[in-house]
């Protein structure tokens, strides 16, 4: 009987280890926050985004939009160069996901999966164009309650932990705080750059940090 309990015991712990989840961990100059993926609702924006984490391809990108009171917005490959006035225009997704040319991987982009989850304040979100069936690497992050987007953009993902990282990067300086009459594309994006590295750990793993 005692075996027979001490090998049910092993089976659980194994069977909770190997369902343990991932979450991803942006860590920025202001400091880091624990983001939590909705795969119910968003699989493939939520699978496109471990790839590209994995593959390092957010790595040293900014938040290059941050607007008190809405998002902060990161992502684009493009931010890494000295270049403001191309940042939020690139990206892809992390694989074929049916749109696009699957042999040109720079042509990926990632079809809507909206949802009911609601935006709020640290809802990781999916930038897109005006074409819903935009998405790339491209994501925001919300700085307050935005219900104008429900239902309009993909929620894949909640910030569980540094809500406080969000207000210190949307208040970054930019040329259009400085100037409310600036009419350049990179009116948002911060004077000094905020760059991002991102890593998926175990749950566990990032609640012991």
């Amino acid at each position: 009987m005692k075996k027979l309990l001490l090998i049910l015991m092993i089976g659980v712990v194994f069977m909770s280890c190997a369902k343990e989840d991932k979450v991803a961990v942006i860590s920025t100059k202001f400091g880091k926050m624990i983001v939590e993926f909705y795969d119910d609702v968003a699989p493939m924006h939520v699978e496109s985004f471990k790839i590209l984490a994995d593959e390092g391809y957010f790595n040293k990108t900014t938040f290059h939009r941050v607007i008190p009171g809405f998002v902060i917005q990161g992502g684009d490959p493009n931010s890494k160069d000295d270049d403001r006035m191309n940042d939020g225009t690139g990206g892809r997704a992390g694989k074929f996901f049916g749109i696009g040319r699957e042999d040109d991987p720079a042509s990926w982009n990632l079809p809507a999966e909206f949802n009911d989850k609601e935006h709020v304040k640290g809802t990781l979100s999916m930038a897109r164009s005006s074409n819903p069936n935009s998405g790339s690497s491209q994501f925001f992050i919300c700085h307050a309650a935005t219900p104008q987007l429900n239902n309009q953009y993909t929620v894949f993902g909640q910030v569980i932990e540094g809500l406080e990282v969000i207000d210190q990067i949307v208040y970054a300086d930019t040329p259009r705080k400085q100037n409310p009459g600036y009419r350049g594309p990179d009116g948002d994006n911060p004077l000094e750059k905020v760059e991002m590295n991102v890593k998926l750990v175990k749950r566990s793993e990032a609640e012991k940090k």
